[in-house]
């Protein structure tokens, strides 16, 4: 009885065995393939959207960070020009101190008014 009983466990185990290893059919090969090449296509283009994605966004940063930049470049020229009218205006000022009368009240507003066209002109660039 143990003999049977062993050649009917050994013979079990030698049939499942051959089983793994059984080769499909053709055409189950082929649904196999083509689902699996679907699979990677929807994959890949899932992939190259997210790729366009980010660099749409990366480009949008780049833009946005330029553009800041700009700005603070022309705040700086903007200050750099009111600063050197200042200046200006602080030398016409000391110059208009020999004039007398009238002469030296058109000249003190005329350096004013420099000044306070540079001032305007580099708040406008600023306000851009």
């Amino acid at each position: 009885m143990r003999l049977e009983l062993s050649c009917a466990l050994l013979a079990g185990a030698l049939l499942c065995l051959s089983a793994c290893n059984k080769a499909e059919s053709p055409e189950n090969v082929q649904a196999d393939v083509a689902k699996a090449q679907s699979t990677a296509a929807e994959e890949n283009a899932k992939a190259d959207e997210k790729v366009k994605q980010v660099e749409a966004e990366a480009a949008k940063d780049r833009a946005d960070a330029l553009a800041k930049v700009a700005d603070k470049s022309v705040g700086a020229l903007a200050d750099s020009a009111v600063t050197q009218a200042e200046g200006e205006t602080k030398v016409a000022l000391a110059k208009c101190q020999a004039l007398e009368g009238d002469a030296q009240k058109t000249c003190k507003d005329e350096a004013n008014a420099h000044l306070d066209a540079v001032r305007a002109k580099a708040k406008a660039a600023k306000a851009d």
